[in-house]
């Protein structure tokens, strides 16, 4: 992968602590996946997954020890975005901030561009 895309997608301090502390909980997984899909009440959502099978090209971004996939489709929608781990009064959640979005639904998992 080229530095130009590795740096297209930025992954908070908070989302990689997070991440570290819930892959140290599974045996058999070793990186989550963010991806794309059709669907939800904006045209698009966005699906989390822990996985331990890398595509051969899936971005791969490694901080502070929490290893992301994104595969090259979803990269598309998620160009420039920061994934992010808020824990406030609403609850705990890994939060999208994409800058492609021109709407996105009230859950937070859904957008439109």
């Amino acid at each position: 992968m080229s530095d130009m895309l590795a740096t297209s997608l930025t992954v908070s301090e908070a989302a990689a602590r997070r991440i570290r502390t819930i892959l140290a909980k599974s045996e058999a997984d070793n990186a989550l996946r963010i991806s794309v899909e059709g669907g939800g009440c904006s045209g698009f959502s966005y699906k989390f997954d822990l996985t331990h099978e890398t595509e051969s090209d899936d971005l791969v971004i490694e901080k502070d020890g929490a290893r992301v996939l994104v595969d090259q489709t979803s990269l598309a929608y998620l160009d420039g975005s920061v994934v992010d781990f808020v824990d406030d009064l609403m609850g705990q959640s890994f939060q999208i901030r994409n800058p492609n979005a021109t709407a996105s639904c009230g859950c937070g998992t859904s957008f439109a561009i």
